[in-house]
């Protein structure tokens, strides 16, 4: 039977941790002193006076090797729970890890025939 008293902690944890940063932003907001002069409107580059237009075009590069990071890094968050219960899930579940490996792996190579990840 689904009892709903039994998720009281995950509630309390989900409204603690909801409450904390907008609780954060709310005092900062109150006890910040409100000052508008020139120097606060200048941007800020180590103290130094800054030097040119501050929009700057970055190179696509930058954010494809990002993103290539961050879909490794996410692989790697979702098969180690898989890796440490491997003897009690069976050979399902190791065909389901074995695919998605396999997409991850074909969009890799879709990417380096792309020159995606090439720094030249």
């Amino acid at each position: 039977m689904f009892l709903l008293y039994e998720y009281d902690i995950f509630w309390a944890f989900l409204i603690i941790s909801s409450l904390i940063p907008i609780l954060a932003f709310l005092i900062s907001g109150i006890l910040a002193p409100i000052s508008k002069g020139p120097e606060k409107l200048s941007s800020y580059e180590s103290g130094i006076e800054p030097m040119g237009d501050a929009w700057l075009q970055f190179r696509i590069r930058y954010y494809m090797f990002a993103l290539v990071f961050v879909v490794f890094d996410v692989e790697t968050v979702f098969l180690y729970p898989w890796a440490m219960s491997f003897d009690v899930l069976g050979v399902s579940v190791f065909i389901e890890a074995l695919i998605f490996v396999l997409i991850l792996i074909v969009g890799l190579v879709y990417a380096w025939r792309k020159g995606a990840l090439e720094w030249s």
